[in-house]
């Protein structure tokens, strides 16, 4: 097994946890997540999760690496697009293929733009790091920090491990050979959020129509 996820098993596995060991496994908030999608999806595909906390009906693990799957090819085979809120860990490699390593992920996301289909990301606004993708065709820069949710396995240690507030400002960011739209934008949180719980009210409201 892939070391990066037999520590994950690990973790996963342990009675209580505390907020420093969450690591990759910081979760999209649902408001935040549906916004994103209601402007730049709709997603299909969800990048990088741990298996239980997938925002798409299609999905990669880290048992699949996503850095070794084409991305394009599942686009056509499935529709719509990509998301990724990705691993910020270091780079780590298994039988000298990327595991994790956001430079890494850009780079396979530019590869896979050349092939087909939209690929979007939810980034730290992290513009003078070196992985940060200048060759994108959309950046949406979010006024206001965001934060993020804290992963279903975890089970707090104490009292004290509950997430404060925001973590870091946040872009989202577009690969589509195809677009046609601004090269850089501007949409605060709070906004963004609205667009994702209107968005969830509507589905939960098809639901009880029986339509969805």
């Amino acid at each position: 097994m892939i070391d990066y996820a037999l520590k994950l098993q690990e973790l996963k596995s342990q009675p209580a946890h505390k907020l420093k060991e969450i690591g990759d496994q910081w979760q999209s908030p649902d408001n935040l997540y549906y916004g994103v999608n209601s402007k730049y999806g709709p997603f299909t595909l969800d990048l990088f999760t741990d298996g239980q906390n997938s925002k798409c009906p299609h999905f990669y693990t880290v048992e699949d690496n996503a850095l070794t799957q084409d991305w394009a090819e599942k686009l056509k085979e499935i529709g719509g697009s990509a998301f990724g809120n990705p691993p910020y860990s270091r780079s780590s490699y298994h039988e000298g293929q990327p595991l994790t390593g956001v430079g890494h992920i850009m780079s396979h996301a530019l590869a896979m733009r050349e092939k087909h289909g939209r690929y979007v990301f939810l980034l730290k606004a992290a513009t003078s790091e070196t992985w940060w993708p200048e060759e994108a065709d959309h950046v949406c820069f979010i006024r206001g920090r965001i934060g993020f949710d804290v992963p279903e396995w975890f089970v707090p240690a104490d009292e004290k491990q509950k997430p404060t507030g925001a973590f870091f400002a946040g872009a989202i960011v577009v690969f589509d050979k195809t677009w046609t739209g601004k090269k850089f934008d501007y949409i605060h949180r709070d906004e963004l959020e609205q667009i994702g719980k209107t968005f969830i009210e509507q589905a939960k409201w098809l639901v009880s129509r029986g339509v969805a």
